[in-house]
């Protein structure tokens, strides 16, 4: 009899955690404008961006998302980020100059990283520490995009202990509940200003939500990108670590 309570239990449970799961489908459009007090010319193809979400998974081939400049696409899927990342012209250049390396190929990659729960528990907690950071969720809100977001404050301290916040309007009921593409904010960010230093700042904002529309197709990672092991990108990332440094150096 215990046992059927158990599993009964363990039943309700998986119910009552996928029911807390997101389900919105949709795509997340955004404008990208310049808002510090010195302007940036945003180039016409970076004025918009575009997240396509459906529960936990999202894709994107925006680059104001990317936090590597050789990416190309993100997809992410729960906790885990696989990133098409482009390193040919690199690579190519490193070779004409007589550099070789143990990787043979074209130089794009697929990059997948795999994240643990335990990774954000401490988010929450405030940290002070350089280049730490901690999140302050607030009651505040505010319409954007026919959608109600919440104000949340990214809170990072400097060496000289000043605090840099960043806000960021976030709604917690569309996307993943731990969203590793944005270093583990609960949502989405509906809307967020970056500090890009001497006075600039870029603004995304997101100006249409579509629901529904998005399919399977819409998360598949393009061809043509080569996986490598561990230790192949190690390696790699070695070699070219290694070449920058004597190419700094002259």
């Amino acid at each position: 009899m215990k046992k059927i309570f158990a599993i009964v239990g363990a039943v309700l449970l998986t119910a009552s955690m996928l029911s807390a799961q997101n389900t919105f489908k949709g795509t997340l459009k955004y404008k990208v404008e310049s808002t510090g007090q010195v302007a940036m010319t945003i180039p016409e193809e970076a004025a918009t961006a575009e997240i396509k979400v459906s529960g936990d998974d999202m894709y994107t081939k925006s680059a104001i998302f990317f936090q590597s400049p050789f990416s190309e696409c993100v997809l992410v899927q729960n906790l885990t980020i696989t990133r098409c990342e482009n390193y040919s012209m690199l690579l190519s250049y490193f070779r004409s100059n007589g550099s070789e390396f143990d990787y043979q190929g074209e130089g794009k990659l697929i990059i997948k990283n795999t994240a643990k729960q335990s990774d954000f528990d401490s988010l929450e907690i405030v940290d002070t520490e350089p280049g730490h950071f901690y999140y302050e969720y607030t009651s505040e809100t505010k319409e954007i995009a026919g959608v109600t977001a919440k104000k949340m404050i990214r809170h990072m301290y400097d060496e000289e202990g000043t605090d840099h916040p960043r806000v960021m309007w976030i709604c917690e009921e569309i996307g993943p509940k731990i969203n590793i593409l944005f270093d583990g904010i609960k949502g989405m960010p509906l809307e967020c200003t970056v500090d890009a230093g001497e006075g600039r700042a870029i603004t995304y904002t997101v100006t249409e939500i579509v629901k529904g529309k998005v399919k399977e197709a819409d998360f598949l990672l393009p061809d043509g990108y080569d996986t490598l092991t561990d230790e192949e990108l190690e390696t790699l990332g070695t070699q070219l670590q290694e070449e920058m440094e004597l190419l700094q150096g002259e």
